[in-house]
């Protein structure tokens, strides 16, 4: 259980000294109701009893305390003589960035760059793209969970190439090449002058 309300801003004093029952934390409540189930699912099977995995979110930080630091924080507070080793997931709300920090047991299987290509990449666009913060969580885990099982890391999502939008507007380039203002011309001319030549034959 969580003791600040989400609106105030979050250190590690607000956290208690045992692991909470859930694996999500969802002191942001950025979460759906299906999506908090969905993920502490996900979770509490990633990497079976040897692992405990966990997703903590918030609004934002305390003044000086970094998303990482934070993580650290909470690793050695949860941390249990003899118990599984750790994994825990970090978004933070504010500035939609995110961490992933893992006990000293998991180093040798995800390595630091690792860790912090998935925070910064695979969750960040994600997040970045609209707060998408259940896909950003289910990516990381996606992508860790290959790493943990001796895949090849997939490394993070590719940014797909954006293709322009059809429209019937002329370009900028488009109108200078055509011959759309030759043509207005020429109509003004002759809706002058058929007028007056009228004019001037029946006015004789």
């Amino acid at each position: 259980m969580v003791l600040a309300p989400a609106a105030w801003a979050t250190g590690l004093a607000d956290f208690t000294n045992q692991p909470p029952a859930s694996h999500v934390v969802d002191t942001a409540d950025l979460l759906s109701r299906a999506a908090n189930t969905e993920l502490d699912k996900r979770l509490e099977a990633f990497g079976g009893s040897d692992l405990d995995a966990r997703l903590v979110t918030l609004r934002r930080l305390d003044y000086g305390l970094s998303l990482d630091g934070l993580g650290q924080g909470l690793l050695q507070r949860w941390s249990t003589p003899g118990g599984p080793d750790q994994l825990l997931l970090l978004i933070e709300s504010q500035n939609n960035s995110a961490a992933v920090v893992a006990s000293e047991g998991l180093a040798q299987r995800l390595p630091a760059d690792v860790l912090s290509s998935t925070a910064i990449s695979t969750m960040g666009l994600p997040l970045r793209e609209g707060a998408r913060y259940r896909q950003a969580s289910l990516d990381a885990l996606d992508r860790l969970g290959a790493v943990l099982q001796g895949e090849a890391d997939p490394g993070p999502p590719q940014l797909q190439e954006r293709l322009p939008i059809e429209t019937n507007i002329p370009t900028r380039e488009e109108t200078a090449s055509s011959n759309a203002l030759l043509w207005v011309v020429v109509l003004l001319v002759v809706g002058t002058l058929v007028p007056m030549i009228t004019w001037w034959v029946f006015s004789r």
